[in-house]
């Protein structure tokens, strides 16, 4: 193992363990870098990459903690993103999302999510899901399921399994 493969390898762990973020009210996304005593410390995924606050005010969503409803069961966000990556060759999205119509949009995500649930997914659902991924295969994410998944421990319920197995 060379010193390259070293830095790779520290590369993918660091991007996997970040957590991507969605504030209500602002636009874009964001990376959580650290937890304040009264706040979160997020930095935008963009060229400008500026770090701000986000308060316990702030509706913050974990992109991990989203998923989309279908006819079955829903299906979680990162699992979309891949087959858009898969739809699109990883690069950004071949539709104009801002200018095409509601049938356009329909009809290109049920391209990417056949069985998506048409009543309950809206235009602004899609449009916001499209705006994601452009952000984050802009910015070179484009692992979703290592970068979006949960892991273990991620959610207080999960916690509680581990330590009762480990017991």
């Amino acid at each position: 193992m060379n010193e390259n493969t070293i830095i790779n390898k520290t590369n993918k762990e660091k991007k996997k363990m970040e957590t991507i973020l969605s504030i209500a009210g602002k636009p874009g996304l964001y990376k959580l870098v650290s937890r304040g005593k009264m706040n979160l410390i997020v930095e935008s995924i963009d060229d400008a990459h500026r770090r701000q606050p986000a308060f316990a005010t702030d509706r913050v969503t974990s992109l991990a903690d989203i998923a989309m409803y279908t006819d079955a069961e829903d299906i979680p966000l990162w699992q979309v993103f891949k087959n858009l990556g898969e739809k699109e060759q990883s690069k950004e999205c071949s539709l104009n999302y801002k200018k095409c119509s509601a049938k356009e949009l329909h009809d290109f995500f049920a391209e990417v999510l056949p069985d998506y649930d048409r009543d309950r997914v809206h235009d602004s659902d899609i449009k916001k899901l499209i705006q994601w991924y452009n952000i984050l295969v802009k910015n070179g994410y484009t692992d979703f399921e290592a970068t979006l998944s949960p892991t273990v421990g991620d959610n207080v319920d999960d916690r509680k399994e581990a330590d009762a197995t480990e017991a």
